[in-house]
């Protein structure tokens, strides 16, 4: 069945909560609701939609397209964003809690102090976004892709990464304690002061990274390769499966704590 049209009365069940499906090419009743929580959107054209504070909460937007849409300090909790083109979008301060957004694509948008606790991003595409002060605490990001994405003082606690790619990501200060990244691409990350602490870092690749100062305590580097890579004042203190064959070139400082046995060269 076709969903509804926004007609001037549904606005009112709208914003009452009551209507569990709408017309998606309506932008402007859309605007004058502040949004459409639990409506059907699936498809919509919904380009360039501009609203602040806008409530979606629920709501199937599925496939829809909302590139460069400005929609911050918005509600997103349990949406259906899965596969959604949402490029260049303005989110910051909005909240996706529990969304399902497996292969959304939100290249190059801006999503300070977002908030993603156990969304599930999984094949996400979020290349090139600004995410300083977000929150991916306990989020689904299996294979994402974040390459060149700005990342600084986010929280990664407890997220599943397994293949993730962050090579070329500022993660001055993030917080990854507790997460998983099986087999993830970190190369040329810049991670300075970041929370590694009790991580699963098994597989993965640093080449050309910085960890200086990292928190890398009882972590996981399991068939980890280290090239050429940081750990300046880092603190590696109980971390295992450290593998002398796969350590090229990284190098460490007076202050850098290794578990016994391991020595890098220093940094210059």
């Amino acid at each position: 069945m076709r969903p509804l049209p926004l007609a001037p009365v549904m606005l009112v069940m709208i914003l009452a909560g009551t209507v569990q499906s709408a017309d998606a090419q309506d932008i402007s009743a859309i605007e004058k609701a502040s949004g459409c929580p639990k409506c059907d959107l699936r498809l919509g054209e919904l380009r360039a939609l501009d609203i602040r504070e806008a409530d979606f909460e629920g709501a199937i937007l599925r496939e829809a397209d909302m590139k460069e849409v400005v929609l911050t300090e918005s509600n997103f909790k349990n949406a259906d964003l899965r596969r959604t083109e949402m490029e260049r979008a303005k989110l910051h301060y909005s909240d996706f809690s529990g969304a399902s957004m497996r292969g959304v694509d939100m290249e190059r948008a801006t999503m300070i102090e977002a908030t993603f606790n156990r969304a599930d991003l999984r094949d996400a595409d979020l290349n090139g976004t600004e995410l300083s002060g977000a929150n991916f605490e306990r989020a689904d990001m299996r294979h994402a892709s974040l390459i060149r994405a700005s990342a600084p003082n986010s929280s990664f606690k407890n997220a599943k990464m397994d293949g993730v790619d962050l090579e070329r990501v500022d993660l001055t200060q993030a917080d990854f304690s507790n997460a998983r990244l099986r087999n993830s691409d970190l190369d040329r990350v810049f991670a300075r002061g970041a929370n590694f602490e009790g991580a699963d870092l098994s597989g993965v690749r640093l080449s050309s990274a910085d960890l200086s100062d990292a928190n890398l305590k009882n972590v996981d580097l399991t068939g980890a390769l280290l090239r050429h890579t940081r750990f300046a004042g880092a603190d590696l203190t109980g971390a295992k499966g450290m593998d002398p064959a796969r350590i090229v070139g990284a190098c460490a400082d007076e202050n850098t704590k290794l578990p016994y046995g391991i020595e890098l060269k220093p940094c210059s």
